[in-house]
């Protein structure tokens, strides 16, 4: 991502000042090229800075697709495939599989073809640009004024361009707890691309980074202790889902530490010394960040509902506005933008009922609302109904691991506020769920739709016993 810098004040601007562009855009992630190549169709001159690809992202280094494509969803997901594996090789036994001998992992072998896979789409993000009529500009862009871009270059050269609109779409940065040691951690960027998979890997944080981390590298054979503040991993998602994907992640044999965090790191001869807030000691061949920060710390830019900032030529979309911070998300708020800016109409992003999963093994996958922001929202009663199963698969494989699904329905429109999933295949499920709430769903007409069978997802239209009721006063149950 193209680092951005803020400044204060706004250089006034003629009547009739000619720019070199229409659109200026700082950042070629996910946002920013979505908002470039929409604004050239509609016949904007757009130009667009990034610094140079690298896995790692630095002040100096980032590349085309940005952090999801480079060092965030897409890496992280193949290792999440390769991860899963193990799971299979030991569920494949009861259906006929014989594997004699040691399963071997290679963990240098995965890694290129990661890289090699990023490096390829990297060079698609630039193509896609280029086809659009694009000027792609290499380097770190800074704000000067309101229709001024510097861009820098590593050797200390600038040059500055003028746009009559600019957009900011440089993402975020992983950062590190400070802490004594903290150089010893590293953070998921470094996660993405180690020289040695860990044998012993400690990871702080419960978000979804930290989750999904201890999920790959568990499935890899690696001793997993994930630590974690609250009582639960994933703050902000469905308090009962929470708990079936701690117990998911405990019956794959992460070892969890709630409600503990890390004091100090210190090197030794065997590893990483890791010691708690509660005193405990243990030593890591890894330590991962994964927590997150808070707003006013990372400076996230302020906008109004379109994405603009407080001076009108400059907009910015995706996570250094710290909304939700999701790449589909960013390709909204983007499409959004140029519409509004190039495309004459006016266009607010709609953050109702948007999707988003958690890549643990199993995954969990959510749209809509949770029980408890159901909750906060109802002026009414709201419905809840679960469904808690042995997949067909796991009836061979003897794996005891249930698959969950939750739909929370308002009681008196009947309408479906929120669905849930922690199994197999459930952020796919999911994606089909989320078109039905956009259009209004509601529990009638999940019952009235048939099934496919046999099927996981067939779940959601067959769950026609309430699990309980619950008002507004009350405080939600769990009972999975």
């Amino acid at each position: 991502m193209a680092r951005k810098m803020l400044v204060d004040g706004e250089a006034p601007v003629a009547d009739g000042e000619q720019y070199d562009y229409d659109l200026f855009v700082i950042g070629a992630g996910s946002g920013g090229v979505r908002g470039s190549r929409t604004a050239a169709s509609f016949g904007a001159k757009v130009a667009i800075c990034e610094l140079p690809f690298h896995p790692i992202s630095s002040d100096w280094q980032g590349g085309h697709g940005g952090t999801c494509v480079i060092r965030g969803c897409v890496p992280k997901k193949i290792l999440v495939y390769g991860a899963s594996f193990r799971g299979e090789f030991e569920d494949s036994k009861n259906f006929g599989w014989e594997i004699n001998g040691d399963i071997n992992f290679n963990w240098k072998k995965l890694l290129e073809n990661k890289t090699n896979e990023i490096v390829r789409l990297n060079g698609v993000y630039q193509r896609i640009l280029g086809n659009s009529g694009v000027t792609m500009i290499e380097g770190a862009g800074s704000l000067v004024d309101a229709h001024t871009v510097e861009v820098s270059q590593p050797d200390g050269s600038k040059q500055r361009y003028t746009a009559k609109h600019i957009l900011i779409a440089t993402g975020s940065r992983a950062q590190r707890v400070n802490i004594p040691g903290k150089e010893l951690a590293i953070t998921s960027d470094e996660a993405l691309s180690l020289e040695e998979l860990p044998k012993r890997a400690v990871i702080l944080g419960g978000g979804y980074i930290a989750v999904e981390f201890a999920s790959i590298w568990r499935g890899m054979g690696a001793e997993v202790d994930l630590f974690y503040r609250r009582e639960l991993p994933l703050r902000g998602f469905d308090d009962e889902m929470r708990e079936v994907v701690a117990r998911n992640l405990e019956g794959r044999g992460i070892k969890l530490h709630p409600g503990t965090n890390l004091s100090e790191l210190s090197k030794t001869a065997d590893g990483i010394k890791v010691v708690t807030d509660k005193g405990e000691e243990l030593i890591a061949d890894v330590v991962l960040f994964a927590t997150g920060v808070e707003v006013d710390q990372i400076g996230a830019i302020k906008v109004d509902e379109y994405s603009r900032t407080s001076a009108p030529s400059v907009w910015a979309v995706g996570d250094v506005t710290n909304r939700i911070n999701l790449t589909p998300v960013a390709l909204m708020e983007a499409t959004c933008f140029s519409k509004t800016v190039f495309g004459g109409q006016q266009v607010k992003p709609d953050y109702r009922d948007v999707p988003c999963a958690v890549f643990s093994i199993p995954p969990l996958s959510v749209v809509g609302l949770s029980e408890q922001q159901a909750l906060e929202e109802a002026k009414g009663d709201i419905l809840v109904f679960t469904s808690s199963f042995n997949p067909m698969k796991n009836s061979i494989s003897k794996r005891q691991e249930k698959t969950i699904m939750k739909l929370v329905v308002d009681a008196e429109t009947d309408r479906v506020l929120g669905a849930s999933m922690c199994g197999p295949d459930a952020p796919e499920i999911i994606q089909g769920i989320a078109v039905a709430l956009k259009c209004g769903a509601t529990k009638a007409s999940f019952d009235s739709t048939v099934g496919i069978h046999p099927s996981a997802a067939e779940e959601f239209v067959t769950m026609r016993t309430l699990t309980r009721r619950v008002s507004p006063t009350s405080k939600p149950k769990t009972n999975l």
